[in-house]
């Protein structure tokens, strides 16, 4: 199939951005100088309740996820279904990017990953007494034997292998190191950590971090949830405490409250860290846009990143500060053409001139101060009686003032 066939190309080292607020509390960006994005929307991010995406979906995201640069893909849990199996085999024929496969620590569904062609092949088990004992039915003893299994077949067929200690923010500290232990010992790549139940803390979850890392001959991955609204801090804490990699989905999708949102890790990353991840960023909105539709789950005004407020300013000290500037009251270090995105200054009941006046010169309007001020008026008055200020409502109010346009200037010149 072509439909899915991508190139995988690395930006090329950016400029370092050295701007003159860096010097006070963004002044050190020592804290970790790599960061590998896992991205699980198609995975994770489908078991969002009441979303399913379509074969077509999958394709596409995974398409424009892997133009963009995403380390891994995890693209589905292959054992669930003839289609989930079809469509994860596809990606993983189609793209050059790592594919990765989910599976329990039961034979048919490691079998299932390995058989879909994916390059990692991702093993879970339980490993908190109240999963094993009310979820799983299972023992510790059991359960570890079962990883143990898992994971040397899917290291046996020549895939990198990653084990995840499921609800381990959750699970005994003793017992999580021993199964770390084993399953590293048994061939495991990659050991991911994940606070399935998002009860983690940024503090709490980097010294765990740090404490796996010691405990761990493979490399670490972190996969936060969003319980606390915590998700993407916790993966970076868990950067910044020796993992390589972190677990994100575009737009925090994922179960319950979602995941470390895609967006947010990367441009955290890039941004404030000032760490090269390699992800084409300016294809971040566009990505954020397609899984929005794809999901039927809205992006709220107010997300970060990739939210329709994000760069948008309303408020007439913001708006002036930003004509003037737009490092006064946006971050300065992310920009919108950083994200593919656009600024924008609404008018409504907090507008002030400065925003009128840019909008109207913008428009061919040529106003005086005095019109300015009066368009400014009505403006905020139709506002207040919490009704949008389109541009043509702005026009209405600049005809009815009487403010001269350069059009009209034309025609009489003529």
């Amino acid at each position: 199939m072509q439909w899915l066939t991508t190139t995988r190309t690395r930006r090329l080292r950016r400029t370092p951005r050295r701007v003159e607020f860096f010097q006070g509390t963004l002044g050190d960006t020592t804290e970790f100088d790599d960061a590998r994005i896992f991205d699980t929307t198609l995975r994770d991010g489908e078991q969002s309740p009441r979303t399913s995406f379509s074969y077509d979906d999958k394709r596409e995201i995974a398409a424009v996820l892997g133009e963009m640069g995403t380390h891994v893909i995890e693209a589905g849990f292959p054992v669930n279904s003839d289609a989930e199996f079809e469509a994860v085999r596809d990606i993983a024929e189609s793209t050059n990017v790592t594919t990765c496969g989910l599976a329990r620590v039961v034979e048919k569904d490691v079998e299932a990953a390995l058989d879909s062609g994916v390059e990692m092949v991702h093993v879970f088990a339980s490993t908190s007494d109240i999963q094993l004992e009310d979820a799983m039915h299972s023992d510790r003893a059991e359960m570890q034997e079962r990883s143990v299994n898992a994971v040397e077949r899917a290291a046996e067929a020549g895939v990198e292998v990653m084990f995840s200690p499921m609800d381990a923010t959750r699970t005994d500290p003793e017992y999580l190191f021993e199964v770390i232990e084993a399953t590293s010992a048994a061939g495991a790549d990659w050991i991911n950590i994940p606070d399935t139940c998002g009860v983690a803390t940024p503090t709490r979850f980097g010294k765990l971090i740090a404490d796996v890392c010691a405990h761990a001959d493979a490399r670490v991955d972190v996969h936060t949830h969003d319980d606390f609204g915590l998700a993407s801090a916790n993966a970076l804490a868990g950067f910044e405490a020796g993992a390589a990699q972190a677990q994100v989905s575009v737009n925090g999708i994922g179960e319950r409250a979602g995941n470390a949102a895609y967006e947010e890790v990367v441009m955290a990353a890039e941004s404030l860290y000032d760490v090269d991840t390699g992800i084409d960023t300016a294809r971040i909105t566009e990505l954020s846009r397609l899984v929005e539709a794809a999901s039927d789950i809205d992006t709220p005004g107010n997300k970060p990143v990739v939210g329709q407020n994000a760069f948008s300013h309303e408020s007439g000290i913001h708006a002036a500060g930003v004509i003037e500037n737009s490092d006064t009251f946006e971050p300065g270090v992310m920009t919108p053409e950083m994200v593919g995105a656009s600024r924008e200054l609404v008018l409504g009941k907090h507008t002030g001139t400065h925003s009128v006046r840019e909008r109207l010169v913008e428009a061919g309007y040529a106003p005086t101060d005095d019109e300015v001020r009066e368009c400014t008026r009505r403006v905020k008055d139709f506002g207040a009686e919490k009704e949008r200020v389109t541009m043509s409502v702005l026009e209405r109010f600049a005809r009815e003032v009487g403010i001269d346009h350069e059009s009209e200037g034309a025609e009489v010149n003529a």
